[in-house]
């Protein structure tokens, strides 16, 4: 039990760790991204996706990290679709660019990803027991 909480609480600080550096480093002053570097982010947090996923095999076996790869696949293709959809909402509705606004909004874009603590700490409960 002890282990599961440690590794739950790792993960986490890591998950803050790199919101940290990617908002408070490499995205201070918020430019507009180009298409180039929106590609070469999606690789590196695509690359540490694929790292971690290596990380649970030797921890929770082969099985479980194939269901994480799996489950990594099914939302990328949903979160690119997702992007689709909004591109073809935008132009159909003609919202103009952002141009010289702040978009460097932390805690709207922690919770765009999805990511809270109490979310998290019901996953340690809940998801704890069947991951390890």
């Amino acid at each position: 039990m002890n282990n599961e909480i440690s590794l739950w609480i790792g993960f986490n600080l890591f998950v803050l760790a790199m919101l940290a550096i990617d908002l408070g480093v490499f995205h201070r002053k918020s430019p507009i991204v180009s298409l180039k570097e929106s590609l070469a982010w999606t690789g590196v947090w695509v690359a540490l996706a694929l790292c971690f996923n290596l990380g649970v095999w030797p921890f929770a076996g082969s099985g479980k990290a194939l269901e994480f790869f799996t489950g990594y696949v099914i939302e990328k293709s949903l979160s690119v679709d997702n992007v689709f959809v909004f591109a073809l909402l935008f132009g159909y509705f003609a919202v103009p660019p952002l141009k010289g606004l702040s978009r460097h909004r932390m805690p709207q874009r922690a919770h765009a990803t999805g990511w809270s603590p109490p979310f998290s700490l019901a996953q340690i409960r809940d998801c704890s027991r069947d991951f390890i």
